[in-house]
């Protein structure tokens, strides 16, 4: 099982590292920048409006039966993990760049696939996980901007422009609001084309990342980056993700959850999405900041996979044994 749930995963991570390759190589300038970043931003609307399409009304009133359990998920995704980022970033010797990043990823929503996956493998409460995970991404679409503009510009980093609002609307909200409006009508054709949705997702987030690597590596952005920084920066990722597996794991006990939705707290609560990050980072933020602004993004997903896989798979067993010796 977790070798298949890799296995979904690997070709893409493998795609993401060749294009940030690309980009570092053949940047896009000029006139074909200019195209790409249409191209990018066409990617981005049609995402979202997929994602408008797919989401399911049944799962939004079915999700609201569990409300205490969805509420502590919120929580950890946008109170619990800006408070940790807030903190980090004004750990001694911090760059401010790499703080934009870390404060940009702790303020995301959270994933949505790998979030259900995970709890599939350690034997959790998936109709749970499903409604918490699309309630994050939900909300994430309006959050996550705003929370964007009070924390960052709080902190003295980049704000959301009216330029950003306006890109927010039109390239977010707009879409993925005219996608579920239409799910009467083309909800079936989302649904049985799973792989067309899978590619779009994945073809926006890679646009996006190669024009905003590409506009960053104009701009010198690997003269700016050492291994020691994409060192220290995996190990703020690894810290980041330990404390909030941490402190859901210790929510779970005090809230006396049963141990299927603790294992939705868990995954749930811990993940931040790489699918909403790449193009709200495109619309939120500069050309030639964003690169560096998804780095940490990138690099903690990587990390939240393989951590939460290992996690997910200790569940599982447990769980197979406690049933065996029950049974016994």
């Amino acid at each position: 099982m977790i070798q298949r749930l890799f296995s979904v995963f690997e070709p893409f991570v493998l795609s993401l590292l060749g294009t940030v390759l690309l980009a570092t190589v053949l940047p896009a300038r000029g006139g074909f920048a200019t195209f790409m970043g249409h191209l990018a931003e066409a990617g981005i609307v049609l995402l979202f409006f997929l994602h408008g399409a797919k989401l399911s009304r049944d799962a939004i009133w079915q999700g609201l039966r569990n409300w205490p359990l969805h509420l502590a998920v919120l929580a950890s995704t946008f109170v619990l993990f800006p408070a940790i980022g807030l903190g980090m970033v004004h750990l001694p010797g911090m760059d401010p760049a790499w703080a934009s990043g870390i404060l940009f990823l702790t303020l995301l929503p959270s994933t949505v696939q790998s979030s259900i996956a995970f709890t599939a493998i350690a034997r959790g409460n998936v109709a749970a996980a499903i409604c918490s995970a699309s309630f994050s991404n939900l909300l994430g679409i309006v959050l996550t901007p705003a929370l964007v503009a009070l924390v960052m510009q709080v902190d003295g980093g980049a704000g959301v422009s009216l330029a950003s609002i306006e890109g927010i609307l039109l390239q977010l909200l707009a879409p993925f609001v005219l996608g579920h409006v239409l799910r009467p009508w083309i909800g079936d054709f989302v649904g049985r084309n799973k792989s067309l949705v899978t590619m779009v997702d994945r073809g926006s987030i890679l646009l996006v990342v190669y024009t905003a690597f590409g506009a960053a590596v104009v701009e010198g952005l690997w003269s700016r980056v050492s291994p020691g920084d994409l060192g220290r920066l995996m190990l703020l990722c690894l810290l980041l993700l330990g404390a909030v597996l941490a402190a859901t794991y210790v929510i779970a006990r005090v809230m006396r959850l049963s141990p299927e939705d603790a294992i939705v707290l868990q995954f749930c609560g811990s993940k931040k999405s790489l699918a909403s990050g790449v193009p709200m980072a495109g619309v939120l933020f500069p050309a030639a900041q964003v690169g560096v602004i998804l780095l940490p993004v990138m690099l903690f997903h990587q990390i939240q996979l393989i951590a939460c896989a290992m996690l997910a798979r200790h569940y599982g067993e447990r769980a197979s044994a406690a049933e065996a010796s029950e049974r016994g």
